[in-house]
């Protein structure tokens, strides 16, 4: 065989490879519903999740690949693949058990129970707990409804490992290819025992297009987005915490009512069903890229993760 022979059997065997990788991760799942794509190839595409919103705040669902533009460090990146189809959702819930909730606990119960009552039957869900451990109290489950019955007996004590429990846990919820993922967290916003900063725990989900929810149950008297507010209690969700949710692409709420609690775990539900996902080549320069991702239509406002590392293993929890 010629040296050129050798050199097209090569390039051929490489397209191939990519071909495959890349149609089992858009593959048609059980349900005959395309799955999210995991972009996992030999040209190491990027994938982004983005909310796209207008100046009303109502979700824009009929954009293309040609409204979006995507830059990488400065630079204008070629988007290589587009979805906007369903998929079903696989949600991380963790719920803070540490000492500081200890009036706030059955609130945060609740909101989790209306974040249940908001997903479909194809969608799934995972229930942990924390302190200054992480625990699973339930797996990844289809079509769960009610919390573990364990979880109405819990007693909150104990310090606080919440950039931690976030971190470990937007690595689970990471491995649930082909599905919308997020971390939604129940806490206080308090942190008084991780070993990792804020900072370092939103690059770990930003690095794997996790989305963090911040979920905080709070009283009238100590919400500040109320007319009763007399405190800032509710200051702990603010600052670095504020920017870690927006860093992931996720948000932070704090509600005050059932029916404000109702509304928030709606909320992030219908933010999860109208993901835009966008694929793009990485640089394959090591390292951190920060990433912006806007649509060309100024009036929209485009809600997506900060970053991705290259060229090198992610951060980790461990």
């Amino acid at each position: 065989m010629t040296p050129s022979e050798m050199a097209l059997r090569r390039l051929i065997g490489v397209g191939t490879r990519l071909v495959v990788a890349f149609s089992i991760g858009s593959a048609v799942g059980m349900h005959g519903q395309e799955n999210v794509p995991t972009f996992k190839s030999g040209i190491d595409l990027v994938r982004v999740s983005a909310i796209v919103r207008d100046q009303k705040g109502r979700f824009v669902k009929d954009l293309s690949l040609r409204d979006f533009e995507v830059t990488d460090g400065g630079i204008v990146k070629t988007i290589s693949d587009f979805r906007r189809d369903g998929a079903a959702i696989s949600v991380a819930m963790l719920f803070d058990i540490s000492g500081s909730m200890e009036n706030t606990l059955p609130e945060a119960r609740e909101s989790g129970m209306h974040l249940l009552s908001w997903l479909g039957p194809e969608d799934e869900a995972a229930v942990f707990t924390f302190d200054t451990q992480l625990k699973e109290v339930a797996p990844f489950t289809a079509g769960l409804r009610q919390l573990p019955s364990s979880m109405a007996t819990v007693m909150p004590f104990g310090a606080t490992s919440l950039h931690d429990a976030i971190a470990r846990t937007a690595e689970r919820v990471g491995t649930r290819e082909g599905r919308r993922r997020a971390v939604v967290v129940f806490s206080d916003g308090r942190d008084n025992a991780s070993r990792l900063a804020s900072s370092d725990a939103s690059a770990i989900a930003s690095a794997i297009d996790v989305p963090v929810y911040l979920f905080a149950a709070v009283p009238s008297i100590d919400n500040p987005g109320t007319e009763f507010s007399a405190s800032t209690t509710s200051s702990s969700l603010t600052g670095p915490l504020s920017d870690l949710a927006m860093k992931t692409g996720g948000h932070v709420f704090v509600a005050s009512t059932p029916a404000t609690r109702s509304a928030a775990a709606r909320q992030i539900v219908d933010e999860l069903r109208h993901q835009y996902l966008i694929a793009f080549e990485s640089s394959g320069i090591p390292g951190w890229h920060p990433l912006v991702v806007r649509a060309r239509n100024k009036d929209l406002v485009v809600r997506a993760r900060s970053g991705y590392i290259a060229g090198q293993s992610r951060p980790s929890s461990d």
